[in-house]
């Protein structure tokens, strides 16, 4: 008797050391292996809220409410965490909101989630409290267990990974480069997910459609404004795009704009005409009333949020000397909102060019821009009597070698490029270019090019000086007899632009 007995305990002993032995591998696992969670497919003999783990409830004025969450006994921070006022309030606002998505049918129980930029979790935690249960957070530093470590722009998920994507708390607003985050979302997004977005940003017409073509997957299913969580941004937008496949927002190619019909949606037209006003007669001192416009100036980036871009470039074509325009006016005065601009100097007259050579952020095309890639005659106009060049003195002049002046002394070759070409190979719609163009009259020849191309469509914002045969200063009462063209044929020039929702502003 005493030896059976003896047999039995031995055998009860080895069983409680198997278990505890499965225990600890279970455990290992979670930890190394699954970043501390435990779902239908790990090696779950239990559920969560057994052995060590407890749930965890708050008292709401309602009674004891119980999360769905399991907290461990040992860990006291979190726990600490999970119960104070500040937690519960905003796990209360998320699930207000989650709740109203599953009402709409955008969200539902058996959907696998993903919030980004969740530092806490707190979005995570609302959702599998009203029953989604199959929810993680990522964030730069993990917060186990509700949240891995990852970056929303190179995320650790397989492809077509999740039903819902959130981002909420301003997450995409505080984001360096938002098309890299679009991007990825479109990879890991499912075909008919969704995708819901609390942002501060994009409540002007012109960045709430710089914001949809971040997604080119998706379509827009709704957007309304809403109570925000923090009493410092009292209402918040949120915007719910749907992955569907053939969807493309914006063409990246632009050669389908061949005849330059880009469009007139109704947000264009509303910024021009919230533009200052064209002068609309020729001014007797242009030299004194162009000047003083530019203070009437409204900058579109003084009017419009523009950080749903995917670069920001300035083009200055014809832009002289450093300090002339890009130094003195664009880098002190132009409204960037924050954001680096890829500046392009586009000049003829090598007078300028060694002083490029020491510009950093700058890139120098030495060429003339032109309709077309050919070999030009550039021309310095000086002042009568003045012979011997001086630098930064007289404007250049381009024109084909066919039609060049005789007197090959004031003239140098240049090449010239097609410049419509070239910025449709340097920026595409997604980006925010600003241009500022001086070229001498050539303005007439490169404009019309420009809508031939399409290449106007990728042009923001436009500082245009229009040359005409204007009043002299030196000379009362006479015309400068540099260029044909009249002030009437500049402002049809302007009127155009304008008429086809480009911004543009007269330029001195």
């Amino acid at each position: 008797m005493d030896h059976s007995l003896s047999k039995s305990r031995n055998l009860f002993i080895r069983i409680l050391l198997l278990g505890a032995f499965v225990s600890i591998l279970r455990f290992v696992y979670v930890v190394t292996v699954n970043d501390g969670t435990c779902d239908a497919t790990d090696l779950c003999f239990f559920s969560m809220p057994e052995g060590n783990n407890i749930n965890i409830g708050t008292n709401t004025g309602m009674g004891v409410r119980i999360s769905a969450v399991s907290v461990s006994t040992t860990d006291k921070k979190n726990g600490d965490l999970w119960t104070s006022k500040e937690w519960r309030k905003t796990v209360d606002f998320y699930s207000s909101i989650f709740q109203d998505l599953i009402s709409e049918n955008i969200l539902n129980t058996d959907s696998k989630a993903l919030c980004l930029e969740t530092v806490k979790g707190e979005e995570v935690f609302a959702l599998k409290e009203i029953g989604v249960n199959d929810a993680i957070g990522i964030s730069k530093k993990a917060f186990k267990p509700l949240v891995r470590s990852g970056k929303v722009y190179d995320q650790p998920f397989d492809d077509n990974k999740f039903d819902f994507v959130f981002s909420g708390n301003g997450g995409l607003d505080k984001l360096v480069s938002p098309y890299d985050y679009g991007g990825e979302i479109c990879r890991t997004l499912k075909p008919e997910g969704f995708l819901v977005v609390h942002t501060a940003s994009g409540k002007d017409m012109y960045s709430f459609n710089s914001f949809i073509g971040l997604f080119n997957c998706c379509r827009l299913v709704r957007s309304r404004d809403i109570e925000g969580l923090d009493p410092l941004v009292p209402s918040i937008r949120e915007i719910v795009l749907k992955k569907e496949f053939g969807i493309e927002l914006y063409n990246e190619n632009v050669e389908e704009n061949t005849k330059g019909k880009c469009g007139k949606p109704g947000y264009k037209l509303d910024l021009v005409r919230n533009a200052e006003p064209l002068i609309l007669k020729e001014p007797l001192k242009p030299w004194i009333t162009l000047k003083k416009n530019i203070q009437n100036i409204k900058y579109l980036a003084s009017m419009v949020d523009i950080s749903f871009k995917q670069k920001y470039v300035y083009v200055d074509v014809g832009a002289r000397s450093y300090g002339s325009s890009i130094y003195s006016w664009f880098k002190k005065h132009y409204p960037k909102q924050n954001n680096s601009f890829d500046i392009y100097a586009i000049e003829a007259d090598k007078t300028f060019y060694e002083e490029y050579k020491t510009k950093k952020g700058i890139t120098l095309l030495p060429y003339a821009a032109w309709v077309k890639n050919e070999t030009l005659f550039f021309e310095i106009n000086r002042d009568p009597g003045q012979e011997v060049e001086a630098k930064g003195r007289g404007m250049g002049r381009i024109q084909p070698v066919q039609s060049s002046a005789s007197s090959l002394n004031n003239v140098d070759k240049i090449q010239g490029f097609d410049f419509a070409n070239w910025l449709r190979s340097t920026v595409t719609e997604k980006d925010f270019v600003v241009m500022k163009m001086d070229v001498e009259g050539t303005e007439f020849d490169l404009i019309p090019r420009l809508f031939e191309t399409g290449a106007i469509c990728l042009i923001d914002e436009i500082f245009l000086e229009c040359h005409y045969n204007r009043w002299q200063k030196c000379c009362p009462g006479e015309r400068s007899s540099k260029y044909q063209k009249t002030y009437d044929q500049c402002l049809e020039l302007f009127s155009s632009l304008r008429e086809s929702g480009v911004l543009v502003h007269q330029w001195w």
